[in-house]
């Protein structure tokens, strides 16, 4: 099994997070690794994603479990390896919270797959270091490219 994992800390609380992932089809706001994306059913165990990197075919990730507002996990079936995504946010204090991104790969992925992917589940983390707004509720809106209309956050800190 090939694993890597990757923290940040934010002011925004889980439920913001929360909304922020549910809300799929807002994804590529924040996360510049997406062209395109559905949600095909709700966000809920079950349903499944169709994700598409720029550049790259679609994948689709399956909603293997989802448990509002701490976790939810998505998998992608690769035929001889399973790509397994784990996405939670917990408290840490009354005004910080912390965002975990952790990815699994079980089986035999081609090398370069696995090569491309790390980054990319790297810099989709590092999305979510970003500092996000003074007034959470506006963390969908705000929360985009322009970090200037935001405030300064913790440095991430990346295990593997």
């Amino acid at each position: 099994m090939w694993a890597v994992e990757h923290s940040v800390e934010t002011s925004a609380k889980p439920q913001v997070v929360w909304r922020l992932w549910a809300d799929v089809e807002q994804w590529p706001e924040w996360n510049t690794g997406i062209e395109r994306i559905e949600l095909r059913g709700p966000f809920a165990v079950g349903s499944t994603i169709l994700m598409t990197p720029p550049g790259d075919e679609p994948i689709e990730l399956r909603i293997a479990e989802a448990v509002e507002p701490e976790l939810f996990v998505d998998e992608a079936d690769g035929g001889d390896f399973v790509v397994r995504t784990t996405h939670r946010v917990e408290a840490v204090g009354d005004e910080r919270s912390r965002i975990t991104y952790r990815m699994e790969i079980t089986g035999r992925p081609p090398r370069l797959w696995a090569r491309r992917s790390a980054p990319r589940s790297a810099a989709t983390s590092r999305r979510f270091s970003q500092p996000w707004p003074r007034t959470p509720s506006v963390a969908p809106e705000a929360w985009t490219k322009r970090p200037s209309r935001l405030r300064a956050n913790r440095p991430a800190r990346s295990t593997r």
